[in-house]
This record gives structure tokens, sequence and C-alpha cells, in this order.
């Protein structure tokens, strides 16, 4: 074989390579005029890809919330080392960084509606089934993730929601005081407090759910999670409740969290029974 066979031949094993590699890359969801304002013109939404390669792609897609209270993100271990972990699994995700409320509820909502038009977009390029796309949050992203998942329609509304240590009430002195208040700001009504309690949505078009959380945590009060499951239950809307005996809050993708190992395992199974 000559020289130039073998460079050709060098040249298709590279491509054929690239094309079923990995892929990780920022996008800005807005090209365009920004919905809404929360007074900070810094504070932009962009969500990074992950994409698994062609070969082990399962069609499923995640829009991963991190949490921080509404006013900051836990982006890496709630967000960049899930995003990995879900593309190592043949499932595209969508880590979002979402703007902060500043007490405007619209604000994140409509970022996160946009993520999961957004995945849905792009579905054929990105080798994801546009029935198949979840939402997933923690803490405080897990109430923004809720929401969407009670209240929003369309191409914005998800087929799964996976919940870790959920906010879930924003009635006052039931939830997280500091996400109530950097949500819904300092004097809410009623109507919106009960509008952006995730319990207080639930149908029976609510998408099935994973909920995990740790009976010791004392940021955000474990009746959350467990109420939300109880009004799945009513609506006979699958669900999976995981408690685990320790914990606390906050322990997101750690592997110090003492049961990593099982809540991994619990979420496999999970994923594997649809």
């Amino acid at each position: 074989m000559n020289f130039r066979k073998l460079f050709v031949m060098a040249g298709l094993v590279a491509f054929a390579a690239t094309a079923f590699a990995q892929k990780t890359f920022d996008v800005n969801l807005y090209n365009g005029r920004v919905p809404y304002n929360n007074g900070n013109k810094n504070d932009t939404a962009k969500v990074r890809v992950y994409l698994p390669n062609d070969r082990e792609a399962t069609g499923r897609a995640v829009i991963i919330c991190p949490g921080g209270g509404y006013n900051h993100l836990e982006i890496e271990n709630e967000g960049y080392d899930w995003g990995e972990y879900f593309q190592n699994q043949g499932i595209a995700a969508l880590v979002l960084k979402y703007r902060m409320p500043n007490g405007k509820p619209e604000v994140p909502v409509a970022d996160a509606e946009q993520a999961m038009k957004l995945a849905r977009m792009n579905a054929a390029a990105w080798k994801i089934s546009r029935n198949e796309v979840g939402i997933m949050g923690f803490s405080a992203g897990g109430h923004l993730a809720a929401t969407i998942a009670t209240q929003s329609r369309g191409e914005a509304k998800p087929d799964f929601q996976i919940l870790f240590y959920p906010v879930i009430s924003m009635m006052e002195g039931f939830g997280h005081d500091e996400s109530y208040h950097n949500f819904l700001g300092k004097r809410p009504s009623k109507h919106e407090q009960k509008k952006y309690s995730a319990d207080l949505n639930v149908s029976r078009v609510t998408p099935r759910a994973f909920i995990a959380l740790s009976d010791d945590d004392n940021v955000v009060p474990p009746a959350n999670g467990v109420n939300y499951y109880m009004e799945l239950y009513k609506n006979d809307v699958p669900g999976s409740l995981h408690v685990y005996p320790g914990g606390g809050h906050g322990w997101g993708s750690k592997i110090g969290f003492r049961y990593n190992q099982e809540m991994m395992m619990d979420l496999k199974a999970w994923m594997r029974s649809f």
C-alpha cells in the first residue's frame, strides 16, 4: 500500500472518530430580545450541552437546573458533573445557567422553558427524541424543575422530572425562606404563593417523577418532596420517592455523600423503568 492510500485511510479513521466522539459546547439561550428583566444586564442565560457519541445515544435528554437559593448557582456539583454523567450514559444533557429572579419569578421560568424548547428544536441534530426530554433540579433548581413540570405546556413541557432535595412549596414557612424571598420578592400575594407551589399544581398530566432527599435535611424540609410525591400519587402520576437516612442537604454528585452508590443505582433503575 502506498503512502497516499495510507494517508487517506488515516484521514477517514480520524473523521470517523470525530463523528462518533462526545461533544460539549455552550449555547446562548437567546439570540435576540431577552424576555423579562431581572434588573441585572450582566446576568445572562445559557446552556452547556453534553452530547453522547452517536453510537451510544439513547435519544433521551435532560435539562439540568442547579440549585443555590435563587441567588447563585451550584453549577459544578449540581450541574456540570451531572452533564458528564448523563453523557456517559448515552443521554444528552443541557446544564442550564438560568438568570436569578430578583423577585421576578417569570425570569428563571422563561429560561427553563426556553432550554426545553431548545432541546426539541435541535432534536434531529443532537440525536434527541422529542418525546423523551426531561428536567432535573436540585434544591431551588428542583423548585424550578417542578414548576416547569406542573405548569409548562407544549414544547416546554417535560416528559419526566428528577428532583433532588427540592424546594416545592412557596407558601410562607413551608419551603425555604431564602428561595421564597429571592423568587417571589418581599411581599408576594397568596395567589403568587399558590401559583408557584408545585404541590398545589399537580394534575393527571404532570410527568412521572424521581424524588431523592435526606431525612436529616435541615435546610429544605423533607416534607416538600414527600408532599409532592403524595400529590403525584393522588393524581395517578407515577412517582418514585427515595428518602435516605442521612446526608443533609446539597450533596449533588459528591461521592462523599454516604448513600451515593445507592442513589445512583436507584436513579439508573428508575430511568430503565420507562
